[in-house]
């Protein structure tokens, strides 16, 4: 029989997951810097007061490689978010500024504008007439996923499935949703400047 002690212990288990991408360019033992970090949050619903933030996915890029951070449960602390971006120069987001940015002020107390460049590439969409939540742009713009069917609403199922009924395939499922976020965000930043290069 499982005691309650090891449930409570397991319930509470939370992950840092961080994943090298294998093909990786070096500049003789260390990666070139400084970075661009697309971030995006997961939390538990949408209000910074009442809910948390239950995934920070942070892609880190430059020309000489990138690399995936996910601080999951616990393990999303102010510490561990400015540890992920000490080499971060310009933070880029999908209507960050009025969403991903606010929740982290408030619920880890840390302001990310006052340390970083910040670029909310929503606004950038807007100025080239694509509207919408960010799945509508991608369609727009023809950005692909893999992981279909699953939004903001669904985030929050899939964590709960992991925290109650201690689902790591909900979780994975989120982290999977997460990555894909951020990595599009790249894409998109990149579909964009082409589209400016285009107009001018």
């Amino acid at each position: 029989m499982v005691s309650t002690k090891y449930k409570a212990a397991l319930l509470a288990k939370t992950y840092v997951i961080i994943c090298q991408n294998r093909g990786i360019r070096k500049e003789g033992s260390a990666l070139q810097l400084p970075f661009d970090a697309y971030l995006d949050i997961e939390t538990t619903g949408l209000s910074s007061f009442y809910d948390d933030i239950t995934v920070v996915g942070i892609y880190l890029a430059n020309d000489t490689g990138n690399r995936l951070v996910q601080l999951v449960g616990g393990d999303v602390t102010r510490v561990n978010l400015l540890r992920t971006l000490r080499c971060v120069d310009t933070i880029y987001t999908y209507n960050g500024s009025r969403f991903d940015l606010p929740f982290i002020n408030l619920r880890l107390g840390v302001n990310l504008r006052e340390h970083f460049h910040h670029r909310d590439l929503m606004y950038d969409c807007w100025s080239n007439n694509l509207y919408g939540g960010f799945k509508s742009v991608e369609r727009q713009l023809g950005i692909l996923r893999r992981v279909r069917g699953i939004g903001g609403a669904e985030a929050v199922i899939l964590w709960s499935r992991y925290q109650i009924d201690h689902d790591r395939k909900a979780l994975d499922l989120l982290l999977e949703y997460n990555r894909e976020d951020v990595v599009n965000l790249m894409t998109l930043r990149g579909k964009l400047e082409r589209i400016r290069c285009r107009t001018r």
